[in-house]
């Protein structure tokens, strides 16, 4: 492969020449191509780093790229579970659109996917590690998937093995997916000590929740460390000639987080580190999401992006010719096998979120209050707390017990602990939030399905 420095002198070469003779700038070669390097970090709630806030968990490389390049404020999932979340990225349609609506589903195979996007632009296409779910990953259409497997750990080592021996002069796009900070988190707390922990508000302060945090942030350590090691070795092996880009499927599996429509499961970290094009140190307040990947890509790749997909390229906030990208997101969750039945859909714009919960009726079941499932163990001691604990029931309640619709101002209420749907000050409001919502489902073509066996609450 050509040296970066090399390639750049020449490109300056061949825009001199084309300059003296009156031909068109490198009309030698075709148009030049960034490499693209994109890292997927799993279950990973934003305000979990120091880019977003936290005090508890220190994010040295999410720190380091953040000064590099653009942080996105305002990034969300287009599900809070991994398959539906997955497939909109490598899609650029919506859970409904795409066919992968509850988890572990995948999309349509008739539709066209990322891959095959960036081929017909000429790039290599590869991905190591959790890209699409799991074993999904071969069916999207690399040219090589490997150790796509359920915590296969190897896969970011062996994809800086491969990207280091790689030769080609072929524009290269390389997913690599960690499975980090996913359950089951370290064994140990690898550092960070529990009782120094912070609980957020909204959860049950107890020594197992301590416990559990720590280890959440051994995780979260772990995925840094990767994050580090593949961008650098991007930056050595391509130089600027590079669009990196970091962002997380979903946010954490803990309470409040993943399989829920409140910002704790889907306000995700994004970076972008485009040398020349993304400003140093900047941020955005655009709201973008999953399905904008595809666009986005395609459009730094030098392509035009579909028209027909939900996804809008982000290139041109990257590149300050924008700031903003949409008015308002959507988000939906249809379920996780018999853990999680609990479909329900939002509307977030920059301060206010509408959640429609389809089934009320339904108790909110997941995999933590699950008995014995990876990681939920310290439910067990919230469940304790509670039997004698107003404030623990309080909050065991609000997990598995919602209300037809929630209304939240995030501006003041960030953990959306107040549900103003009921105030007669806020009507027009949730009214207006309701209908629109109605029309992207009508749109989208949502069936409002439910998938598996629910669980129904117990009369009070």
């Amino acid at each position: 492969m050509m040296n970066p420095v090399l390639r750049s002198v020449r490109r300056c070469a061949l825009s001199l020449a084309a300059l003296l003779l009156g031909t068109p700038a490198y009309s030698v070669e075709p148009a030049h191509k960034p490499n693209l390097v994109i890292f997927i970090s799993d279950d990973h709630t934003a305000g979990d780093s120091t880019v977003y806030g936290s005090k508890d968990i220190a994010t040295p490389n999410m720190s380091r790229l953040a000064a590099e390049g653009m942080t996105f404020d305002r990034a969300f999932a287009a599900s809070p579970t991994c398959a539906p979340s997955r497939a909109a990225m490598l899609t650029g349609l919506m859970p409904a659109r795409n066919g992968s609506e509850a988890n572990h589903s995948a999309p349509k195979p008739e539709i066209k996917k990322l891959p095959a996007y960036l081929k017909e632009l000429g790039y290599e296409v590869v991905a190591f590690g959790k890209v699409g779910h799991y074993q999904q990953t071969k069916d999207y259409g690399f040219d090589l998937s490997e150790h796509n497997g359920f915590h296969d750990d190897v896969a970011v080592p062996e994809a800086l093995k491969w990207l280091e021996a790689r030769k080609s002069d072929k524009p290269l796009c390389l997913f690599v997916g960690t499975n980090w900070p996913h359950v089951p988190w370290p064994d140990t707390p690898e550092g960070h000590e529990p009782k120094d922990v912070n609980i957020p508000p909204n959860h049950v302060d107890t020594p197992a929740t301590h416990q559990a945090r720590a280890r959440y942030y051994a995780a979260i350590t772990r995925m840094d460390n990767e994050l580090g090691q593949v961008h650098d070795l991007a930056r050595r092996k391509f130089g600027d000639d590079l669009c990196f880009l970091h962002f997380s499927d979903q946010g954490a599996q803990w309470p409040f987080g993943k399989w829920t429509l409140y910002d704790e499961g889907i306000r995700v970290p994004m970076i972008a580190v485009w040398p020349g094009h993304a400003k140093a140190g900047s941020r955005s307040n655009a709201l973008v999401s999953p399905v904008d990947v595809l666009p986005t890509l395609v459009d730094v790749a030098g392509g035009k992006p579909p028209e027909t997909i939900d996804g809008r390229s982000f290139a041109g906030v990257l590149t300050g010719k924008t700031q903003d990208l949409r008015e308002r997101v959507y988000v939906t969750h249809s379920g996780d096998g018999d853990f999680n039945v609990y479909p329900d859909r939002c509307v977030r714009d920059g301060r206010w979120k509408y959640i429609l919960n389809l089934h009320p009726e339904f108790k909110f079941t997941s995999h933590i209050t699950k008995a014995g499932e990876a990681g939920s163990k310290y439910w067990e001691s919230w469940m304790k707390k509670a039997q004698d604990n107003p404030v623990a029931a309080a909050k065991v309640e609000r997990y598995q017990r919602r209300p037809k619709e929630e209304l939240y101002d995030l501006q003041g209420d960030p953990l959306e602990l107040h549900n103003l749907a009921e105030e007669p000050a806020q009507a027009d409001r949730l009214s207006s939030m309701r209908a629109d919502l109605e029309r992207w489902m009508n749109e989208q073509g949502d069936q409002r399905t439910v998938f598996g066996k629910p669980t129904l609450l117990e009369a009070k």
